[in-house]
């Protein structure tokens, strides 16, 4: 008697997914309908890019205000390149990871200067651009110009890592789920991608699969099994903790000391208060110059990789007791490039700028 056969694991259904996302696309204000695609309409490169970009670890929940913003502001990518760059900086604040502002200058200047305008239309070109990397220049790829190729972001990954009930964590096997995705790619290969970020984030959600509403169910190794169990959790390593000081200085008017940060690392070229170094143990508060320094609180902010907590001190000055930096009345802390954490800092003196 044959041995029996393993079941062999079904491809993604194309033309399934299509079927499900013509019904079903979201509305966002970056993306055409593929309704309008099917008239002919293509999606503009820049407004692509600028919302590939924005969207980098961030929701698009979070994203929208801002992207309206930089739209109304530079709705070219020729506008864009010949902004000053802190006037780019003042306009993501809020938005975070703020070397994606910086790099969206150097890349904007790249396809003004170098492009004659335009961008490149293959993913393997748009990679050479500055802070374009595989992801991004593959989803402007496809979804711009509709180049054949596959698209993997978080929500693709946790579709592909379900349907194919993945027991290892994605970042191990990406490269074969990009080579079975790959092998599936449809003519509308920028509907098709977008299709399967809307599965990801509206029917196999990170906490939820509404699998009996999911196009490809019929394929999905996951479905039959507990989907929530993929994909697999990498081991999360403990988020080590720095301390530090930050101090707000104020003079007889009101203003507050404000510095430009150094123009690399965290946080580059953005405006803050002085801080201390940030370190692994606690140091003894050494302001920048001596005077009544009281302490304001205490800010906790989370980057990616550590926790930091900031004791907050201030002080009222003369305005020529701290060299360099900027006096800035309170009325005009909205045109400063203030990440969030420098927001935490001032709102523990009263000072909400936004």
């Amino acid at each position: 008697m044959p041995k029996p056969q393993p079941r062999r694991q079904r491809g993604i259904d194309a033309a399934a997914v299509l079927a499900w996302y013509d019904a079903n696309a979201r509305d966002l204000p970056w993306r055409i309908s593929p309704a309008d695609r099917a008239r002919g309409i293509r999606p503009d490169p820049y407004r692509v890019w600028l919302s590939e970009v924005m969207l980098q670890q961030t929701t698009v929940a979070a994203v929208g205000r801002f992207y309206a913003r930089f739209l109304h502001l530079w709705p070219t990518v020729a506008d864009l390149a010949a902004a000053p760059l802190n006037a780019i900086l003042v306009e993501w604040a809020g938005l975070g990871y703020y070397a994606r502002a910086r790099n969206l200058h150097a890349c904007a200047l790249a396809v003004a200067e170098v492009h004659g305008g335009d961008f490149p239309t293959t993913a393997a070109e748009l990679q050479k651009l500055p802070g374009i990397g595989p992801y991004t220049a593959a989803a402007i790829a496809a979804i711009a110009f509709d180049e054949p190729i596959a698209v993997l972001d978080g929500n693709v990954d946790r579709v592909m890592a379900r349907f194919r009930a993945l027991k290892t964590p994605v970042r191990e096997t990406k490269a074969d789920i990009r080579a079975d995705l790959q092998a599936h790619v449809p003519v509308r290969s920028g509907d098709f991608a977008q299709a399967l970020m809307d599965l990801g984030a509206t029917i196999c959600t990170p906490r939820a699969a509404y699998c009996r509403l999911c196009p490809l169910l019929s394929g999905c190794a996951g479905a039959r099994l507990r989907p929530l169990d993929y994909p697999a959790k990498p081991a999360k390593p403990d988020r080590p903790v720095r301390h530090g000081h930050a101090f707000i200085a104020r003079d007889d008017e009101g203003r507050v000391h404000l510095v430009r940060r150094p123009d690399k690392g965290l946080l580059a070229k953005m405006t803050g208060t002085p801080v201390s170094d940030w370190t692994a143990e606690r140091a003894p508060m050494s302001p920048p110059v001596a005077g009544n320094w009281l302490k304001r609180g205490h800010v906790t902010h989370v980057f990616t990789h550590f926790r930091l907590e900031l004791d907050i001190w201030s002080a009222n000055l003369a305005p020529d007791s701290l060299a360099g930096g900027q006096w800035v009345a309170p009325r005009d802390l909205h045109a400063e490039a203030l990440p969030a954490l420098f927001r935490k800092v001032l709102a523990t003196v009263g000072l909400d700028q936004k």
